[in-house]
């Protein structure tokens, strides 16, 4: 019986610990959401709420660091376990940037409140679209611990990928047929940007979760569409 109850007690330490993330994931979504309508409608209030409610994200990810130190000092976690604890506070570090980057997203609408209106600025909210997807489906990945759900979304970031160089190229032309589009268009460049990378660390979030799973770090290269290097 008493080796039960330490078995129920870690399980349920373990269950706080994956509910800690998965609250972290549903607000980076929420967040990201809110600054892409924020800077397609550039609304400065609704960025700054944005800006404002990145906080709670850093503190659950202090909630989470803290959770597993007390698990690795009070239960010595080996094997899978070891790995569900490694795992989480890695996971926890990539959805804090996918906050970080939300924020990001919002600043810029600050800077283009009284900008021309450009139109591939619908093309950064598909985008942006699109990444919240992938946080939101690598998320529902990680609570199910469904490996092959994870390879799915990291595959779907060759998309995300595609799409970032696509409007990258379209912010390019904008600036060449016309100066004047050049502060605007290097915002929106920004913002894009910003978007992409979280796309890479909805990636990260899901190569852990094969971890979690089958004990392995050891990925096959995954493709990559984002070609503005050679674009400029």
């Amino acid at each position: 019986m008493p080796h039960e109850h330490i078995v129920k007690s870690y399980d349920n330490e373990l269950a706080r610990l994956t509910g800690e993330i998965a609250r972290m994931g549903d607000l980076a979504c929420a967040q990201l959401r809110a600054a892409a309508k924020a800077l397609d409608a550039r609304d400065a209030d609704a960025a700054r709420a944005v800006m404002a409610a990145d906080a709670e994200i850093d503190a659950l990810e202090h909630v989470v660091s803290h959770d597993v130190i007390r698990l690795l000092a009070l239960r010595q976690p080996m094997a899978r376990d070891l790995r569900e604890v490694m795992a989480a506070l890695r996971i926890s570090a990539d959805i804090e940037r996918i906050g970080d980057y939300a924020k990001n997203v919002a600043k810029r609408t600050l800077a283009l409140k009284d900008a021309p209106q450009i139109a591939a600025t619908r093309a950064l909210a598909s985008l942006a679209q699109l990444a919240q997807e992938l946080v939101a489906e690598t998320i529902v990945a990680y609570r199910e611990r469904n490996a092959e759900r994870a390879m799915k979304v990291r595959a779907r970031d060759a998309e995300l990928d595609a799409e970032y160089t696509q409007l990258f190229r379209s912010l390019l032309t904008y600036m060449m047929e016309d100066p004047r589009n050049i502060s605007a268009c290097t915002h929106l460049l920004f913002a894009a940007k910003n978007i992409e990378r979280i796309g890479d660390h909805a990636t990260n979030i899901a190569e852990y979760v094969w971890f979690i799973e089958h004990g392995e770090r050891e990925m096959p290269e995954r493709e990559k569409r984002d070609t503005t290097i050679d674009a400029r």
